[in-house]
């Protein structure tokens, strides 16, 4: 029997692999069907289906604000075959076998689950995705989404970088000079006449100088206020505002944690400067001719200044002061100088939604 060579199988393996990754990506739904590597379900008997979510480490139940995680369907067959979703399953089941329909939360065509960033929007609520089988209308299931706040936020009001300095360009090299000609024969000796001098080098060109980094910008003046959740034990609200942003947190302090930024951008660094050009060689002659002398190299760039360090000011009810730990603040120059001390006060904070 005749056996496959070495290149051949390497070959089919490679294109097969090509093939699943072109798959995974999506837009190739269709081509995956054809192959055998994907299905669809609405011809398939199914009976039931269960979804889940997993994440980064696993199996996970619960998403923090602005959280997400991948959705795994599992379809069961009237034979008790179970068929697994492609993607975060790792099954060969295509996702638009199902309809999803979301409340307070999302899901994309690749089966991405998030939650909104505003805690505002699912306290004290329940994010359900409603999930149906194509082709098997009785084939439903909910998957309830449990809020979790244990977890580290962070509010970033800090300035931008400053974008980098252009580099600047190199000189030219200069041109070899031309080689003399042989002199024409004496006419009475007939012996070669003296040759002529070698033609100059010409000079190298000049770099042109790096672009300085311009800049960064300064921290935002921020003010953030923390009060404890009525009803709750350990839940905090906080509100963060400045640089004309407004940002909500929820934040359980048995695990959780609130990170505020405000500081300034770092400059950007300056460009580099042209290599000089090099002079070109001395044409041959009698006598050679000089080479041309090398050009400058550019100046480096100037690296932008650091943007100033924010500040930050701190609202605290007084039912929230045994808590106020959960919080740190940054408030640095971009240039790593520390801007001045947050203000703490404790007093009366309003319910912040």
């Amino acid at each position: 029997m005749r056996q496959s060579s070495p290149i051949s199988v390497y070959s089919f393996v490679t294109l097969w692999g090509l093939l699943l990754t072109l798959v995974d990506l999506g837009g190739c739904s269709e081509l995956g069907v054809m192959l055998g590597m994907r299905t669809r379900l609405d011809k398939l008997p199914v009976t039931s289906i269960s979804s889940s979510m997993v994440g980064k480490a696993g199996p996970i139940t619960a998403l923090a604000p602005g959280g997400s995680a991948r959705l795994v369907v599992v379809a069961t067959t009237q034979d008790g075959k179970q068929l697994v979703t492609a993607g975060a399953g790792k099954g060969n089941v295509l996702l638009d076998s199902f309809v999803f329909t979301a409340n307070l939360a999302q899901v994309d065509k690749r089966g991405k689950v998030s939650l909104p960033a505003d805690p505002r929007i699912t306290d004290g609520k329940v994010p359900i995705i409603h999930i149906a089988a194509v082709g098997h209308p009785d084939v439903v299931a909910d998957l309830d989404i449990g809020v979790r706040y244990d977890v580290p936020f962070v509010a970033n009001l800090s300035g931008t970088d400053g974008a980098n300095g252009i580099d600047g360009f190199n000189g030219l090299d200069g041109s070899s000079g031309t080689n003399a000609m042989s002199a024409p024969p004496d006419p009475i000796t007939g012996m070669p006449g003296p040759q002529g001098p070698g033609g100059n080098g010409g000079g190298g060109g000049n770099g042109s100088d790096g672009g300085n980094g311009s800049d960064g910008t300064p921290g935002a003046a921020v003010h953030v206020w923390l009060r404890l959740e009525p009803g709750t034990e350990s839940l905090l609200q906080a509100k963060v505002t400045g640089g004309g942003r407004e940002m909500f947190y929820l934040i359980d302090a048995k695990g959780g944690s609130l990170k505020v930024t405000a500081d300034g951008g770092a400059g950007g660094s300056g460009g580099t400067g042209g290599r000089a050009g090099r002079g070109g060689a001395g044409g041959l002659g009698n006598p050679n001719g000089f080479a041309g002398t090398d050009g400058f190299a550019g100046s480096d760039g100037r690296r932008g200044n650091g943007g100033a360090a924010g500040t930050i000011a701190v609202s605290v009810d007084p039912a929230a002061q045994p808590f106020q730990g959960i919080l740190s603040l940054s408030n640095h120059s971009g240039s790593g100088q520390k801007g001045p001390a947050p203000a703490l006060v404790i007093e009366p904070v309003l319910p912040l939604w």
